[in-house]
């Protein structure tokens, strides 16, 4: 049995990426998908036509992980792709934001994503793809975003250096880094978000589509967007210390105008 995976399928990015392994690959014989939000799920199967094994999880649990574990020891199936789209981020200064935040948002963008690479690797046979998705915080360490970027870096790192650990296996890891995306949150955010933001917005289906591409090209990076080719570019031109300085202000103008530790991004 040949599969797809994603976490964090309910919406933004995951959602997309469900669609686009439908739409671009009829080879599987089923998607399974991840997320919270059961309803979503279920709302999702009617879109698509491939059927979907529908898992309603909390990836940050012990025991949530350990029923996808045994459905894919009990299965055994062929992982084509695995999308690892599942994560949170909320901004504000870290001493202002609660523990279960700061905290939740390690679990599940790093701990949870390397557990689900990990246990999926076995199911991975020569000519499959893992698709992991980053963000353009990654580049560069941001005041009032201290953790999301954080843990995005680690997301970074993680697949570029998987990507060269599984060469020999012909498996491609591909990261991909975005800048602002049109998910719910955004949606919801309205005028609050700064001009810029507003100005490289990038729609999640392009994005999904990119990420899908890049991976079948074996590319090690996935960056949408000129703009953000251009801030890749100056975090490795630029010194940090600079680009620091000018973040630092951005977000205490920011900090003056939103609530503390809000919410950013949610794909799960």
């Amino acid at each position: 049995m040949k599969i797809g995976i994603v976490t964090g399928a309910s919406s933004g990015l995951g959602r997309e990426s469900v669609i686009q392994l439908w739409e671009h690959f009829g080879g599987m014989d089923a998607i399974w998908v991840v997320a919270r939000r059961r309803e979503r799920l279920l709302e999702l199967s009617q879109q698509v036509g491939v059927p979907l094994c529908i898992f309603s999880l909390d990836l940050t649990k012990g025991r949530d992980l350990a029923v996808l574990a045994a459905a894919l020891a009990k299965e055994k199936p062929q992982v084509k792709f695995l999308v690892n789209a599942a994560g949170f981020g909320k901004t504000g200064p870290l001493a202002e934001m609660s523990m279960e935040d700061s905290v939740g948002m390690v679990q599940l963008n790093c701990t949870a994503l390397t557990a689900v690479t990990r246990m999926v690797l076995p199911y991975m046979a020569e000519n499959s793809r893992i698709i992991q998705y980053a963000s353009g915080a990654a580049f560069l360490p941001q005041p009032g975003f201290a953790v999301y970027a954080a843990t995005k870096a680690y997301v970074f790192s993680f697949s570029r250096a998987l990507n060269r650990e599984l060469k020999d296996r012909r498996i491609c890891v591909t990261a991909v880094c975005p800048g602002p995306v049109r998910t719910e949150f955004f949606d919801r955010a309205g005028g609050t978000l700064p001009l810029y933001k507003r100005l490289v917005m990038a729609n999640p289906r392009r994005v999904a589509a990119k990420a899908i591409r890049d991976s079948i090209a074996c590319r090690e990076l996935s960056i949408y967007s000129p703009a953000m080719e251009l801030f890749f570019l100056l975090t490795k031109l630029v010194p940090h210390r600079l680009l620091l300085g000018a973040l630092l202000a951005a977000q205490t103008r920011m900090r003056q105008k939103l609530p503390a530790a809000r919410t950013v991004t949610k794909e799960d």
